[in-house]
């Protein structure tokens, strides 16, 4: 490819947006669409006007159908299907479900299209996703588009109007010797991912499969390959929408079918992952969700044949078996960012190997290398036909990719804020037996992504890692892997500005690309917005010591102004590099002490549009010394072979093209080498092969995992419902509940009236106004009277006790239509009796404490069996039993499972004992019964962050604060009539706790330049700093009504223990349950709050960010507060100290009455 190739190449527009329906092909009667009949099952045969290529066939003929596919022959019945992927025939599965549009709202279009203006398009998508091919050129497009279609057996009100519907298109673009399938996922065009089939809701399918092929040797048939695009997880099939291979979020490219030759279902190369929560630096962000590839359970299989000449280039001294064919058994992780401090040295824990032997560590061994021992111990050797440390190895001549994340804290200029980023992703893409390399860094920021563009090197580590070798030297991968850490130090002149870049590489993950994570820290000089920047071609001298290597040079660049002045400008690079080699390989591996890294064909862009930031370059390992360059081909890079073919050096000029290991061909041309249909059992038995370039992989049918050897597909273990069965180990259903939470698992509860953990109950004992309410039941049954003074001495009369056997605070008598107020001896306060049809406003002055403040600690009560603790980590709601002061981390479950969501703020409503959490991704708030149930969602408008939440269970009240919008809001539990309390004087609020027993709000500001604690009514009178001095970043806050204490937990200062960095605090009984997200933890921690030291930690298994917290009460503590019964509001009633207020919400519908009392 040329160097207009290239620039061509990263000219692409990478669109990171999401896709819109308007986004897709033209469609509907206007279009000149024609209609699929109307139904939940119906099929359209289609002539085609031109062949189309679907694996390695050619089909005049396809089939379209209402169940989201397109096949290329006649579908069977739908329960052949439907859960039952993969088909016996074959299909393009767009979105494979149970689907319906014979209610008149959904619609199937369909036509075939040959315009220009069409054709165009498709060249367009393909191309982007495919920039190598430069012959892409549709003679043909067949254009189906599943329109507001909803999912079958789902009923709404009756008008249709109220059914979830999805919105999808198929694209088949066909030119004279291939076919590619381009799929559109409109972001608001998926409301629903799994529809019903056979009784049970399950996941739709997105995919290709070839169906039943016949076998070479024998007339029977086998399944053929089925190439998935989405698991069986439901969050991977949400993020058809949310990522791409074709730089588009949404927009889905694959080469479909190929002639003659067909090797694979081969996808864009254009990948971008999902959205990502902006936030500062210590704000929670999500994890990355799962990768777009076929099923999570997959195996690679024994070897079968050997595919290696016997003569080969080995780059060891040592013997060597042919390889086998057996890719490599990894285990997919997620790149992380390792954060080092400045004053820490750089050493990093790699691979080590020990004094142990082959048959112990053998899979330690890259799957393409062999172990060999030694007197010491033993070592990994790559085959031939492969290059690497043996940990890791990679095929000769292959193209080679690295994926990874990008943060850091950057000054530009004289800038005296710096530019904060987290997470973002670097892709790199190496042509190995060229040295050509290709980086891209997404969601630069327009103030930072210009300064970037002199530090090619950030990516382009993977050019020394894969340089084209020069005859007696090797390349960075070849000597030391794909893990190593890089530390480098940047000066630039002569403004003597300083930035270190440290990087992690971890090796070689699943999919066969190197990963990496990168962290900048320091100043660069600013390059003016809309400016060029073109670096001179240079060497670098890389040093080879005893697991070290060092290198240096200095870098001339030239700064191209828009008002057409140019600089030229220096910096000096100094790098370092650390690895673990084998320390038992008895034969000393001869390696260059010094080699030189060539780099020219510098291009470097800032694509501001996208905020994406793209270098490239040419690289070249060599020696330091001067001489004659190079002629041959194979050193020059200019060979002609195959991008998946190592070039072989003859004499002179002669060279030979070898195809890469798991690919056939002359070596000008290679082709991917379909294990899958040469040996078609090659999987076993409930097991699908699916071919990958260059390799294949077996997976499970649905219903089938692979056991424990990794190798064979064994039935999945069907979740027994034991609340059902009556095989659980809960107590009497007379005393106790067995609630079922999902696979084999099950909560037990006590009833009410009962006091246990659910697997023993017993019955409470009887209050004063159940005793007195029972005696009065028992005298009026046998004709005689109670007298109960000062209330009124008249038989009908019977105390009313509320749900905790406590007397209400309001007593009413109905025969002579009087009301009063009671204590908590169920005796009358004076002056509080009202006449008839008249209702005093009670509150309980002997629970409620009088308003004193924060005290010093009283005695508490003891933790109450059945109570939990909740936390929120990331997609998940978490419980903890508590065993008295002690968490019981054996029984610890997830409670919700909420994936592609971040859920921070934690509540809990101990009167319908409901959990309620707020969501930073939706955003929204939500609940959910603690004893199963379906999500509800209660705010999902005019939200931003909301970090937050406190519940208000007398008043049935819940406050939030959001601190994108910087505001603090109320609303009634079920999120109607909002209220914004306050918008003013709030920069970050965080935190907030309800105090229902006084009407108060405690809520902490993560004001970094000013930090503050701040208190108000509910409902929004006397707002009052209580803490502004010695704050540091307050972000977690509780209040103990029993010791009325008001505690806070400070990031910035570090508070509880001297090593915890906590997000969130929650207080109950005598322990602070706290949230610690240092580096090293991520724990659930109890603190004693007499001593104030740790007593507990609990790890969750899932060893990522944990966010709110809370805890389940069995009961509600005993008090009231003077909006127990809405206080006779129209609408919103809000507590205060010493009254409460009746407010209107900020929509009003014109009935709204406000008043205070």
């Amino acid at each position: 490819m040329c160097w207009l190739g290239w620039a061509t190449l990263f000219a692409i527009a990478l669109s990171v947006n999401s896709l819109s329906k308007h986004d897709m092909f033209d469609y509907g009667e206007q279009a000149g669409d024609q209609l699929l009949e109307q139904g939940t099952d119906q099929t359209q045969a289609l002539i085609l006007n031109q062949s189309m290529f679907f694996f390695d066939g050619a089909y005049d003929t396809v089939y379209i159908n209402t169940n989201g596919f397109l096949a290329v022959e006649e579908p069977k019945v739908e329960s052949e299907y439907l859960g039952k992927m993969p088909a016996s025939f074959g299909m393009i599965a767009i979105f494979l479900g149970d689907l319906d549009n014979s209610d008149g709202v959904g619609k199937v279009y369909y036509r075939q299209d040959s315009r220009p203006s069409v054709l165009l398009r498709t060249i367009d998508h393909i191309s982007q996703a495919f920039p190598q091919d430069d012959e892409i050129k549709p003679t043909h497009a067949l254009i189906i588009t599943w329109e507001n279609v909803a999912a079958h057996g789902e009923h709404g009100r009756g008008d249709g109007l109220d059914r979830k519907r999805n919105t999808f298109q198929l694209v088949v673009a066909s030119m004279a010797s291939a076919s590619y399938a381009i799929l559109f996922y409109p972001r608001e065009g998926l409301q629903y991912i799994s529809t019903p089939v056979a009784g049970q809701s399950v996941p739709v399918h997105a995919g290709f499969s070839q169906g039943l092929v016949q076998a070479w040797f024998s007339w029977s048939s086998s399944q053929g390959p089925y190439y998935r695009i989405a698991t069986d997880d439901e969050a991977s099939v949400r993020q058809l929408s949310e990522e791409t291979n074709s730089g588009r979020r949404g927009v889905w490219v694959y080469e479909i079918g190929t002639s003659p030759f067909f090797s694979s279902i081969t996808p864009g190369l254009i990948e971008f992952p999902p959205y990502e929560h902006e936030e500062e630096e210590e704000t929670p962000e999500p994890e990355l969700p799962p990768t777009i590839y076929p099923l999570v359970q997959t195996r690679y299989p024994e070897p079968v044949q050997t595919r290696y000449p016997e003569t080969v280039q080995t780059r060891y001294s040592v013997p060597v078996q042919p390889a086998q064919l057996q890719p490599p058994r990894y285990q997919p992780q997620t790149p992380q960012v390792v954060v080092v401090d400045e004053d820490d040295a750089l050493d990093v824990d790699v691979f080590a190997y020990s004094s142990e032997t082959c048959a112990s560590n053998r899979q330690k061994c890259s799957s393409f290398a062999d172990c060999k021992d030694y007197t010491n111990g033993y070592c990994c050797h790559c085959r031939p036909g492969f290059y690497g440390n043996g940990k890791d190895c990679v095929a000769e001549g292959k193209p080679q990719r690295m994926n990874g994340k990008v943060s850091g804290r950057v000054f530009v200029g004289n800038s005296p804020s710096p530019l904060e980023f987290y997470n973002n992703d670097l892709h790199s893409y190496v042509v190995a037996n060229d040295g050509r390399a290709y980086v891209a860094i997404s969601t630069i920021p327009a103030g930072l992504g210009p300064s970037l563009q002199p530090l090619s090197s950030l990516g382009g580590v993977i050019g020394w890692a894969f340089a084209l070798e020069q005859p007696g030297y090797e390349n960075g991968f070849s000597i030391i892997g794909g893990v190593f850490s890089r530390q480098a130090e940047v000066t630039f002149l002569p403004g003597n500005e300083r930035l270190t870049i440290k990087q992690e590489f971890k090796g070689v993950d699943e999919h066969d690309h190197l990963v990496v994570s990168t962290e900048l820290e320091g100043r660069l000089p600013e390059v003016p917005h809309g400016s060029t920047v073109q670096i001179d071609p240079y060497k670098e001298l890389y040093q080879y010591g005893s697991n070290r290597i060092t290198s240096s040079s200095n870098r001339d660049y030239t700064v191209s102004l828009l008002d057409g002045s140019v600089q030229t400008k220096t910096y000096q690079w100094r790098q370092t590099i650390t690895y673990q080699s084998c320390p038992n390989d008895e034969a000393v591996r001869d390696v260059q002490p010094t080699q030189q890294l060539s780099v020219d064909q510098i291009f470097v862009m800032y694509d501001s549009g996208n905020q994406l930031i793209r270098y490239a370059m040419s690289n070249k390992i060599g020696s330091i010394h001067g001489g004659p360059p190079e002629q041959n081909p194979c050193f020059t890079g200019r060979h002609g072979c195959d991008t998946n073919a190592a070039c072989r050096p003859g004499e002179g000029v002669q060279f030979t093209c070898k195809c890469s290991t798991g690919f056939t061909g002359d070596g000008r041309q290679c082709y991917d080498i379909d294990e899958c249909r040469e040996t078609p059992e090659i999987c076993g038995s409930h097991a699908v092969c699916n071919n990958q370039p260059g390799t294949f992989r077996c997976e499970c049918v649905d219903g089938f995992q692979f056991a424990s050897n990794g190798k064979t597909c064994v039935e999945v273990d069907r979740p027994i419902d034991h609340c059902q069965r009556g095989t659980n180990n809960c107590d009497i259903p007379e005393r106790a509940r067995c609630s079922y939470t999902g696979a084999s698992a099950y909560i037990c509860s006590c009833l009410s009236g009962f006091v246990g953990d659910g697997h023993t109950c017993q019955e409470l004992e009887k209050t004063q106004c159940e005793r007195d309410r029972e005696s009065i039941q028992v005298s009026s049954d046998t004709g005689s009277f109670s007298f109960f003074r000062p209330r009124p001495a008249v038989s009908q009369y019977i105390p009313t006790c509320d749900q905790h056997g406590a007397y209400e605070p309001t007593q009413c008598h109905g025969s002579i239509g009087q009301c009063w107020c009671v204590d908590g001896n169920g005796q009358e306060v004076p002056n509080t009796r009202t006449g008839p049809g008249q209702r005093p406003l009670c509150i309980d002055q002997a629970v409620i404490p009088p308003p004193i403040g924060p005290t010093t600690r009283p005695d508490v009560s003891p933790v109450a069996p059945g109570t939990h603790l909740l936390f929120a980590q990331s997609g998940k709601i978490e419980h903890i039993p508590l065993d008295g002061y002690s968490m019981n981390k054996g029984e610890a479950k997830a409670l919700l499972h909420l994936p592609d969501r971040v859920v921070i703020a934690v509540a809990y409503d101990c009167v319908e004992k409901m959990v309620y959490w707020t969501d930073i991704t939706g955003p929204s708030i939500s609940k959910a019964s603690l004893e199963g149930g379906d999500i509800i969602s209660l705010v999902t408008t005019d939200l931003e962050s909301p970090e937050g939440l406190a519940i208000d269970y007398l008043a049935r009240l819940m406050f939030w604060t959001d601190s994108m919008k910087d505001r603090i809001e109320v609303a009634k539990l079920d999120g109607s009539q909002r209220r914004v309390l306050f918008d003013t004087d709030l920069v970050n609020p965080r935190p907030i706790v309800a105090d229902p027993s006084y009407g108060r709000l405690y809520w902490a500001d993560w004001n970094r330049d000013g930090p503050k604690i701040e208190m108000s009514n509910m409902d929004g009178t006397d707002r009052t700093v209580l803490v502004k001095d010695d704050l540091g970043l307050p972000n977690g806050l509780t209040y103990d009504p029993e010791s009325q204490q008001l505690c806070w937990a400070d990031a910035g200062k570090r508070l509880f223990t001297k090593n915890m960095l906590t997000l969130s605090v929650k207080s109950y009984a005598k322990r602070a349950y706290t949230i610690d997200f240092a580096v090293a933890r991520e724990a659930v921690v109890a603190v004693d709050h007499t001593t104030d030291r740790e007593t507990d930690e609990f790890l969750p298994q899932k060893r990522s960010r944990v966010y709110g917290i809370a805890t389940t009460p069995t009961q509600c503590p005993q008090a009231y507060n003077y909006c127990s019964n809405n206080g006779g509001c129209s609408h919103l009633c809000l507590p205060r100290r010493s009254g409460f207020t009746c407010r209107c919400p900020d929509v009003v519908d014109g009935s709204c009455v406000e008043r205070n009392l």
